[in-house]
């Protein structure tokens, strides 16, 4: 039998290809492909003879590349490991025997499709950032690291932190919802060589004989990635450190060609950004010192996630010791420009047309066009096909999707099926190309293009007529806070919560069973409620102002509304991986989107009648939903963040009509999706903050609107949060150290109310009443008394009660210690 990991290949599409005939008809090839998606249902018919003739056939390894692949496991066994050790219930051996199970199979899995340039060393417990921190040796003080190998205890504490001392920071990868842990750097770090994974994993694929591309984090992105540590000043030249840590990534080349690597990959993902001489400079400096020290292997430098300019273009295409050059040329589509006009003679140029962020079959034939072209210019030997980033950014094999849309599936390419497309297209390129394969796959998108499901022309005409108005309330957000105040009755410094509270074993199996029909809807219904009164009794309990449902209804923040919204579909195991264990599950957004039935108004009515303190309504805004979806791709993002906004805007209207005087409409990822340009930047915050608005321009004066915003960094779009017009924004800031608190320091003023978190909710450490009290002290030294807001860094859904009840009780402490303070003062 092939194994799990490797259903879904092109292995096991052979003989179902074979079936196709020269020149089927459209329907028939329609329906050949969706037999593709459905290959699960034949693994078990392939037996170990046809499996090695498969395999031999595919033996000889065309010029192709995967920058990075899904580490958490088709069925997230990494997740479980991890949380089972973090619990207690399992040994570090355990976990270690997971890892290395889920490392082989994805190395065996290309080895198998034919890629021939299979990455190593992207796997990690944790983050790719974090473990070139452990690499360097890193380590912050307060860790009391002593030195040696980098232990699993030392990496989870700078991860997830420890009973004693808090977690790095931890903010967004470039603008996915992908988040990594920010190193803390400054004069007095000690750098040594502490963590040999890099190598280790080279050799553990070498022993099953595969040989891999070793990857690492560039030295001058990982420094440009990284931030002073507390105490430095904030001015402090971080690519001053360059030659500190250059002799490990030297020892680290040494060893990986001691082990016999031939090849190296330097992901330099920073070159897509605005850069100025010095960082530019830095790069060509690096990779000077590395040549010696890379001499004797071929090196690959990796950029995706954008265009990148001419100038770091120039740099990188100049750099000394380098034999290849990664780009993404989905997202970066201008880069070809840049290729075209002048491309370095004998390198390699690893070409990433196959997407790495989305889950729609790739068009074969336009990619094998564009490779076609630059054939001509890197030459025939040294092209070669990649995806345009790693696929760590998306789902982990379509094979595993038993109840999805035959149709929508017969659209969709997740991770497995990608290898499949790069092979393919490499194997093309090279004169092998597989006629049915690209025929089945030419009539999938001409199904798509042509499917009634797709396009709703009401939808499609309320979204164009948005683009003649602004959208904003009536009047200034000063008057609506007096009014509501008039209406809410606050006292100073409001506490409040982000939206959920833990999702119980107990809470998820209800769901679970709801879904699977064993238990009615009375009972569902029955069991959340329950559920609710316990939130609604706690919080009363705590004396906190105004409350929250906890969501126990919702499986995702997202998913539960995608699943109420016409154009979505939903995968069963379609998780991607936002920070260490946490997984998402993105909806698929396919066609136009509209909103049949009220989604929210049932549970927020329920849960308002169960006290008389307010009780905020609770809604995803439009451009989170957008941005944590897999969108559609043949239409502007804008056009479908319009669609999303309006079908919000009747549930905010419809939770009005109901009564709830608070609502809040959380758009977490509103700053995740500013492009890497600045020159961008205007553009999207116009349309994004216009969607917003949107979703709440027609409430009366006394409801009042808030929104949610968590670990990203703020600072630089602080003038387009003011301009969305809430009347209150909670915001994280205690894990970034309090870095938004800077932006009010330097002048900047905000007129509605505001909530910077208190503490950080995805550490397991519980802030005492003094620590929390301190940083009420430190807002309340740059915003009002009058604005200021006493909340959480963000929602409780991953925490345990025995976590939550004694932070959330500090909470309320320290803020009534300040309010006290502050009466006295008068």
């Amino acid at each position: 039998m092939i194994p799990s990991c490797l259903r879904g290949t092109v292995l096991a599409f052979r003989p179902i290809l074979a079936l196709l005939s020269p020149q089927p008809s459209k329907a028939r090839l329609q329906s050949k492909w969706r037999s593709l998606v459905h290959i699960s249902s034949l693994h078990g018919m392939v037996n170990p003879a046809q499996f090695r003739e498969m395999a031999r056939i595919n033996q000889r390894k065309m010029a192709s590349h995967i920058v990075g692949y899904p580490r958490m496991g088709p069925k997230r066994e990494l997740k479980f490991a991890l949380e089972s050790f973090w619990d207690g219930k399992s040994s570090a051996e355990d976990l270690e025997k997971v890892a290395t199970d889920l490392r082989s199979s994805i190395w065996k899995q290309m080895s198998e499709a034919g890629i021939k340039y299979i990455p190593s060393n992207t796997f990690s417990y944790y983050d790719q950032v974090l473990d070139t921190t452990a690499m360097l040796g890193a380590v912050p003080e307060r860790y009391s690291w002593t030195g040696g190998e980098i232990g699993l205890s030392t990496y989870f504490s700078m991860a997830r932190g420890n009973a004693t001392v808090p977690a790095m920071e931890m903010t967004k990868w470039f603008d996915t919802n992908y988040h990594f842990i920010v190193p803390e750097l400054g004069p007095r770090t000690k750098f040594s060589y502490a963590s040999h994974k890099a190598v280790s994993e080279y050799k553990e694929a070498k022993a099953l004989g595969i040989d891999t591309v070793p990857v690492l984090i560039g030295p001058v992105s990982y420094l440009l990635l990284s931030k002073p540590a507390k105490g430095v000043e904030k001015s402090f030249s971080l690519l001053s450190l360059l030659g500190s840590i250059l002799p490990i990534y030297k020892e680290v080349v040494a060893e990986l060609k001691a082990a016999g690597a031939s090849w190296i990959q330097f992901d330099e993902p920073t070159l897509v950004k605005d850069l100025d001489a010095h960082e530019l400079a830095a790069f060509s400096s690096a990779y000077a010192e590395l040549e010696s020290a890379v001499s004797g292997l071929n090196v690959l430098i990796e950029t995706y996630f954008a265009d990148i300019p001419a100038e770091s273009y120039k740099t990188l295409t100049s750099l000394s010791g380098v034999t290849a050059y990664g780009f993404d040329l989905i997202r970066g589509a201008k880069t070809l420009d840049l290729i075209r006009s002048s491309f370095p003679s004998g390198k390699y140029l690893f070409a990433g047309v196959v997407d790495g962020r989305n889950i729609w079959a790739d068009d074969l034939a336009a990619s094998l066009s564009t490779l076609q072209s630059l054939e001509v210019v890197a030459g025939k030997d040294k092209l070669v096909v990649s995806t345009s980033c790693s696929l760590m950014h998306t789902a982990v094999d379509l094979v595993n999707e038993t109840k999805l849309d035959d149709e929508i599936k017969s659209w969709l390419a997740f991770a497995a099926q990608k290898v499949v497309e790069v092979n393919a297209l490499a194997k093309a390129l090279a004169g092998q190309k597989d006629e049915a394969y690209f025929a089945a796959n030419a009539a999938a998108l001409a199904s798509r293009k042509s499917s009634p499901r797709v396009t709703n022309e009401e939808v499609q005409k309320a979204a164009a007529a948005l683009k003649g108005s602004d959208h904003r309330r009536a009047t200034n957000v000063s008057a609506r806070l007096d009014a509501q105040q008039k209406k809410l009755n606050l006292p100073i410094l409001p506490t409040t919560t982000i939206g959920s509270f833990p999702q119980t074993v107990e809470l998820r199996r209800v769901r679970r069973e709801y879904k699977a029909k064993k238990i009615s809807e009375e009972e569902y219904v029955s069991a959340i409620k329950e559920e609710i009164s316990k939130v609604v009794k706690i919080q009363e309990e705590l004396d906190i102002d105004v409350l929250v449902h906890g969501e126990p209804e919702r499986n995702d923040m997202v998913e539960y509304f995608g699943e109420q919204l016409s154009g979505f579909a939903f995968t069963a195991n379609g998780w991607v991986q936002s920070y260490g264990s946490r997984c998402v599950k993105p909806p698929i957004i396919y066609g136009d989107v509209s909103r049949p039935n009220p989604m929210t108004v049932f549970w927020s009515k329920t849960a308002q009648s169960m006290t008389s303190r307010p009780m905020k309504g609770m809604l995803t805004g439009p451009v989170t939903i957008l941005n944590w979806s897999f969108v559609r791709n043949d239409q502007p993002r804008f056009e479908t963040c319009y669609q999303i906004a309006l079908a919000i805007k009747k549930e905010v209207e419809d939770l009005e009509a109901a009564g709830i005087q608070v609502i809040q409409i959380d758009e977490a990822a509103l700053r995740e999706g500013l492009p890497l340009r600045k020159s961008e930047h205007a553009f999207y915050l116009d349309w994004a903050v216009h969607s917003f608005r949107i979703t709440n321009c027609g409430v009366q004066d006394t409801t009042q609107i808030h929104t949610h915003m968590c670990y990203s960094n703020f600072n630089d779009i602080i003038h387009s949060i003011i301009d969305m017009d809430a009347d209150v924004i909670t915001i994280e800031n205690s894990r970034s150290d309090e870095k938004l608190l800077s932006v009010f320091r330097e002048g900047v003023k905000y007129g509605a109310g505001i909530g910077p978190g208190v503490y950080d909710i995805h550490s397991p450490r519980i802030p005492t009443t003094e620590e929390i009290a301190d940083r009420i002290n430190k807002m309340l030294a740059v915003l009002d008394t009058n604005i200021l807001w006493v909340n959480p860094d963000c929602g409780l859904k991953t925490r345990k009660y025995t976590e939550v009840k004694p932070a959330l009780t500090n909470m309320v402490s320290a803020t009534k210690l300040i309010r006290t303070q502050l009466a006295s003062a008068k």
